[in-house]
C-alpha cells in the first residue's frame, strides 16, 4: 500500500466515524501502515489545546480522529509522546503525527452475519435481534454489531447515518427493530418515533410478588445516576440532568416471587423500561446492573421488543409486527410457574 493510498483509506475511514456511516472505507490489510504527518506550532496556536492546534494544522481530518490518535500515543510533541488532547502547545514546537486507522475509524465497515429479517420492502426493514447483538460499535465492540451486519447485507446502508438504525435496544435485549434503507424514510421514521406515533411493547420478567393495580402507568424522568455514571435512574429535574419518561405497565401473571408484565414505552430513554421497573421494587431477572437476581435460567436481562405497530412512511399502510418470547424467557417461565398467552 503506497502512502497516497493509506492516507486516503484513512479520511474515508475517519470521515466514516465521525459522520456516523455517511459510506464504507475499503479495509486496510494491515492497521501498522500509516502516514507520518510533521509540523510546526505556528505563533498564532501559542498556547493553545493540543486537538485544536492539530485540527488546524492537518485540517482534512476531523477534531475526533485526531483525538483519539493523541490517546493511542500517536501524537508526539518535540520528540515526546503525548495522551492528553487538552495538552498545551507553544510556537514553534514539532509535532509528529502517525495517521493511522483506529479502532473507531475501521468499526463502520461490512461483516456479514445471520439477520433475522422478519419484513423488508424498498423502504424500510424490521429486524428480529437476538440477545447478546450489540447495535452500534462502541468501546469493547467494534466489530460484530447489528450496524456491521446491515453494511454487508444492503449496500445502500453504507449511504445512511447509522446504517439506517432509527431506534435501539440493549445488547441483551431481544425483539424486534425498525431499520431505514434511505435517507427520507430514516427521517419519517424518526419523526413517528418523536411524535409517539409508533407503537412499542415489550414483554419482561421481573422478581418479586405484584400488589396493586395490574395496571400501572409510570410517568418518572430518566438520567444519569449522580452516583454511578454506568447506570441510569430515576431522577430529580430541578436537582440533576435528566428526561421525562412514560412507561405503561400491565401484569400478565404473577407468582410468589416473579412477575410477568407487558410494557408499553410512551418515550424511549436509555434503560427506560429497566429503570421504571426497579423504581417499582420489580427489577428484571438477571438485570445486575439495576439489583435483579439470576432466575429461571435465563443469564440476561429478562427484556424482549414483543411488538412493534406504526403506518408505513411511504404507502400509509397500517403495518404490525410480533415477535414470538425467545427460548430463554420460556423456559424462565415454565421454570418459574408462569404463563404467558
Amino acid at each position: 500500500m503506497t502512502d497516497s493510498e493509506t492516507k486516503q483509506t484513512i479520511i474515508s475511514s475517519t470521515a466514516l466515524a465521525a459522520d456516523a456511516a455517511d459510506d464504507v472505507h475499503d479495509e486496510a490489510d494491515s492497521v501498522a501502515d500509516f502516514e507520518l504527518r510533521q509540523v510546526s506550532v505556528p505563533v498564532g496556536s501559542h498556547g493553545a489545546r493540543l486537538d485544536q492546534t492539530l485540527a488546524l494544522l492537518v485540517p482534512e481530518f476531523s477534531r475526533s480522529y485526531l483525538q483519539q490518535l493523541i490517546a493511542a500515543g500517536s501524537v508526539q510533541l518535540n520528540g515526546r509522546s503525548l495522551s492528553k488532547s487538552s495538552a498545551r502547545v507553544k510556537a514553534a514546537d514539532a509535532l509528529a503525527i502517525e495517521l493511522r486507522p483506529t479502532p473507531q475509524s475501521q468499526a463502520f465497515k461490512p461483516e456479514a452475519m445471520t439477520l433475522d429479517v422478519v419484513f423488508e420492502d424498498e423502504f424500510l426493514m424490521i429486524i428480529n435481534k437476538p440477545a447478546g447483538l450489540v447495535v452500534h460499535p462502541a468501546p469493547g465492540n467494534w466489530s460484530g454489531t447489528l450496524l456491521n451486519g446491515l453494511l454487508a447485507y444492503d449496500t445502500r446502508a453504507a449511504l445512511l447515518p447509522r446504517a439506517g438504525i432509527v431506534h435501539r435496544l440493549d445488547k441483551d435485549t431481544s425483539g424486534l427493530m425498525m431499520v431505514a434503507r434511505n435517507r427520507q424514510t430514516m427521517d419519517q421514521l424518526v419523526n413517528l418515533i418523536a411524535a409517539r406515533n409508533v407503537s412499542r411493547q415489550y414483554i419482561a420478567l421481573a422478581q418479586g410478588a405484584w400488589k396493586g393495580a395490574k395496571n400501572r402507568h409510570v410517568d418518572l424522568p430518566v438520567g444519569r445516576d449522580p452516583r454511578n455514571r454506568l447506570r441510569m435512574a430515576v431522577v430529580d429535574l430541578e436537582k440533576n440532568a435528566g428526561k421525562s419518561a412514560s412507561t405503561d405497565i400491565t401484569l400478565l401473571d404473577g407468582g410468589p416471587s416473579h412477575c410477568l408484565v407487558q410494557c408499553k414505552l410512551h418515550t424511549g430513554r436509555t434503560h427506560q423500561i429497566r429503570v421504571h421497573m426497579a423504581a417499582l421494587g420489580h427489577p428484571l431477572v438477571s438485570d445486575e446492573l439495576y439489583g435483579g437476581k439470576p432466575a429461571g435460567g435465563i443469564t440476561r436481562q429478562a427484556l424482549h421488543a414483543r411488538r412493534l405497530a406504526f403506518d408505513h412512511p411511504a404507502t400509509g399502510e397500517s403495518l404490525v409486527f410480533e415477535s414470538a418470547l425467545p427460548p430463554d424467557i420460556e423456559a424462565a417461565l415454565t421454570s418459574l410457574g408462569l404463563s404467558y398467552n
